[in-house]
């Protein structure tokens, strides 16, 4: 049963299972902090394929094999698969599921993507519309540059706001019966805010807003207040939209800081050169389903909010002047027992 704690915010009375999932990522990610956390790292961004954007739809079915894999999970266990990316017509999420043998969903929010499909799927598993569903999300470097930015041999330089596309992809199974100890407790479908921003190379400032939108009307419409969570995680605002996010919040009277983390800044160290940090639907996709989600199992997180955010744009778009509105949705994951 769906109820409403406030206008926006949902309860899934029944508290839908996060059964299983798992993240796949590639070479550069797997040198990165938390490369050890995730469950499977190529060697090859190429993963043997003809292309990129063929690479990029085997990291994503990669990442929905093994988390079908460790939940003791067969595709024809799903009755729905809900997937996104960054390329046109979500091809490469597409790509990843055409033999599945499974209905799909594509999914498109840009870096929110992966929050989407959660909020989504909650909301399909709790209404009795699937038992049990995979939602996945999936960037790669290579494929997005060519697509948003510029071909890689033309070695063009990135400023300092600019983030790094994330070769990542991330899965996670939801059902309505399962023996997980991670439920889902909430969701909040996010409003397109747009304040003007034109930089395709500064998404960290189009999202805050929206990031600032969603979390206040979340906590506010749940009575709650940030230190009331383990964890409050974005993905992906990077070090430019983290900090705007922070600044707009305490301007509302929320300071955020004790428990806020973004998957932009956790996904890469200081060294690799990532500029702002990470970003793509692969990032807090991978981040989520590979250390997040860990640590819950593990009792390190017992409640948190992981809020994803987009830049809502193509390249036609930017090349006309129009402006980035940014998106963010959010679901509340909290985990039950010892």
């Amino acid at each position: 049963m769906i109820t409403h704690a406030g206008k926006r915010t949902l309860t899934l009375e029944n508290r839908p299972y996060l059964l299983s999932h798992a993240a796949a990522v590639g070479k550069k990610e797997g040198e990165g902090p938390l490369g050890s956390r995730f469950d499977f790292v190529t060697r090859n961004d190429r993963m043997g394929q003809k292309s990129w954007e063929l690479a990029e739809s085997e990291l994503q079915r990669t990442a929905i094999d093994l988390a079908l894999r460790k939940g003791s999970l067969r595709h024809c266990d799903l009755d729905l698969i809900l997937a996104g990316d960054l390329l046109n017509q979500c091809i490469g999420s597409f790509l990843a599921s055409m033999h599945s043998d499974v209905p799909y969903l594509g999914q498109y929010g840009a870096c929110s993507t992966m929050a989407q499909g959660l909020a989504l799927g909650g909301v399909l598993v709790e209404a009795g519309a699937a038992a049990r569903l995979a939602v996945s999300a999936s960037s790669h470097f290579c494929s997005a540059e060519r697509q948003y930015r510029f071909p890689l041999a033309y070695g063009g330089q990135r400023t300092p706001t600019a983030q790094w596309t994330a070769t990542a992809a991330g899965a996670a199974v939801l059902g309505a019966e399962g023996g997980s100890s991670v439920r889902m407790t909430h969701v909040l479908f996010g409003k397109m805010i747009e304040l003007g921003v034109k930089d395709a190379n500064n998404m960290g400032a189009a999202m805050a807003p929206a990031a600032c939108d969603t979390l206040s009307c979340l906590l506010r419409e749940l009575g709650a207040q940030p230190t009331d969570f383990d964890c409050i995680v974005t993905g992906d605002l990077g070090r430019v939209g983290a900090d705007l996010l922070l600044t707009l919040l305490r301007e509302d009277g929320i300071d955020l800081s004790p428990v806020y983390s973004d998957c932009g800044i956790l996904l890469f160290g200081d060294t690799q050169d990532a500029h702002a940090g990470g970003s793509g639907c692969g990032c807090s996709a991978a981040v989520l389903c590979g250390p997040l989600l860990r640590d819950m199992h593990e009792g390190k997180i017992r409640r948190m909010i992981f809020a994803g955010t987009g830049a809502m744009m193509s390249p036609t778009s930017v090349q006309q002047s129009q402006p980035i509105a940014g998106i963010c949705h959010a679901v509340v994951l909290e985990r039950s027992g010892a």
